[in-house]
Parts: C-alpha cells; sequence; structure tokens
C-alpha cells in the first residue's frame, strides 16, 4: 500500500507541475498576443498618417506595388 500512496503522490506531483507550466504558458501566450495586437495598432496608426500626409506618394506606392503583384502572379 505505501509504494502505491508514493507512486499517487508522485503522479499527482507531475500532473501539478505539468498544469502549472502550461498555464504559465498560455498566460505568456497571452501577453504575446496582446503586444502584436498593440504594435499592429501603433503600426495602422503610422500607415494612415502617412497615406494622410503624403496622399499623392502613397498613391504612386500602391499602384507601383499593384503593378509588381499583377507581374509576379501573372505566371508569364
Amino acid at each position: 500500500m505505501e509504494t502505491i500512496d508514493k507512486a499517487s503522490h508522485s503522479a499527482h506531483e507531475v500532473v501539478d507541475k505539468i498544469a502549472s507550466a502550461t498555464s504559465q504558458a498560455a498566460e505568456a501566450m497571452g501577453e504575446k498576443g496582446d503586444q502584436l495586437k498593440s504594435a499592429e495598432q501603433r503600426m495602422m496608426n503610422q500607415c494612415r498618417g502617412y497615406v494622410h500626409d503624403n496622399p499623392i506618394t502613397s498613391l504612386g506606392i500602391a499602384v507601383a506595388a499593384g503593378f509588381l503583384l499583377s507581374r509576379l502572379l501573372s505566371g508569364r
């Protein structure tokens, strides 16, 4: 019986450690997700500001990017 109790106790400790590690990993992933969302919002605001301040240049960049993409994707 003592061996079974020791094995059971060890198994519970392992499960507790795994649960703790999983919880920490999930928390870290949540924090990274929040950081990525924040970075995306900052980049979008910067992009909007650039387009607002430089509409002609932005239009030229968009046309050039569209042209390059059409050439790359046309397969000729």
